[in-house]
């Protein structure tokens, strides 16, 4: 949260413990209220399914109380629709949502550039992730529903792979171009300062700019009319090579000592490293050292990116002397 001294923690913390509480409370009403009056369960009964999967949704967990997760509402607006919002609100990050909050309660300040980077890049994996999946899976998963509903399902799991891990689709039938699309959308993941895992949306921008700057020629990197800084620039990269590392080598060790083939072991190791909760099936059929892989990289998927950057920003080295510059290939 970039606080200026352990006087605001105690702040922070209440915000933080307030919102979760107001959003995920509203959201367990309009579940609680659907199972109840859409589905005929009792009251307690519906209660705790709306707090459970309420919970669940905004903490990015993705765990349901049914054994075909989600699919049995795949159709059904009432409970997608909450999910995803709350989904998208734990995901983006709470430095973002105070943020967007006090604009909102009538400050006057400009958005942060994190804020914008988080947004900005947030509303375009919004549109381009569910708009992907629609089209991949119109024919495939999709096939039985009608125009409506497909794309109730396909926004559904266009959204999900922010780490939220609901399914509303079997993945075990997906197109494998849907399990590509989805493993991208899980490696980027949510925005800093959430609930959500992966590398985060703002290291995939602030790398994309480094990308357009570098076309462009430019010295500078340029976002949103403000300089990145160098530091910044360096952390992102570490932070998502060390990300390409973590599940390039799971994979390739999965790989030599199993039976699944690359897509569906890559779609379960990329889930496990941002902590997403996705599966095409395989996990209980892995051999015992495979499941011991994939435990360790959910911890380090969701708290070694964080002590990493931690620990990245808390180091300022500063050499007493300059070695002369050279410039090998690149490309």
């Amino acid at each position: 949260m970039r606080t200026e001294g352990l006087g605001d923690v105690r702040g922070i913390v209440v915000g933080v413990i307030k919102l979760s509480v107001a959003i995920e409370l509203t959201v367990a009403v309009l579940l609680a209220a659907r199972f109840a009056f859409g589905y005929g369960e009792p009251p307690a009964r519906a209660l705790w399914l709306g707090v459970f999967h309420a919970v669940s949704a905004f903490n990015n967990a993705g765990f349901a109380l049914y054994t075909d997760n989600i699919i049995g509402f795949a159709d059904d607006p009432w409970i997608c629709v909450p999910l995803m919002a709350a989904v998208i609100l734990g995901g983006i990050g709470f430095p973002v949502l105070f943020e967007v909050g006090r604009r909102l309660r009538g400050a006057t300040h400009r958005w942060s550039l994190h804020t914008k980077l988080t947004v900005s890049t947030t509303a375009v994996l919004l549109i381009v992730g569910p708009a992907l999946v629609v089209l991949l899976e119109w024919t495939h998963t999709l096939q039985g529903y009608g125009w409506a509903s497909k794309l109730l399902v396909g926004t559904f799991q266009g959204v999900m792979p922010r780490t939220a891990g609901f399914n509303s689709i079997d993945y075990a039938d997906a197109d494998g171009a849907t399990l590509l699309v989805t493993d991208l959308l899980m490696f980027i993941g949510g925005g800093s300062g959430g609930t959500s895992g992966g590398i985060k949306v703002t290291t995939f921008a602030v790398l994309l700019f480094v990308i357009i700057a570098e076309v462009r020629g430019e010295r500078s990197v340029i976002a949103f009319h403000r300089r990145i800084d160098p530091r910044v620039q360096r952390q992102a990269l570490a932070v998502a090579l060390i990300g390409v590392a973590l599940v390039a080598l799971p994979t390739l060790a999965l790989l030599a000592g199993t039976q699944f083939d690359l897509s569906a072991l890559l779609f379960e190791v990329t889930s496990a490293f941002a902590t997403v909760g996705l599966s095409t099936g395989i996990t209980a059929q892995l051999p015992g050292w495979g499941q011991l892989i994939l435990i360790p990289l959910m911890y380090l998927g969701r708290v070694g990116s964080i002590t990493l950057v931690s620990a990245l920003a808390g180091r300022d080295r500063g050499r007493r002397y300059e070695l002369p510059v050279e410039r090998p290939h690149i490309g």
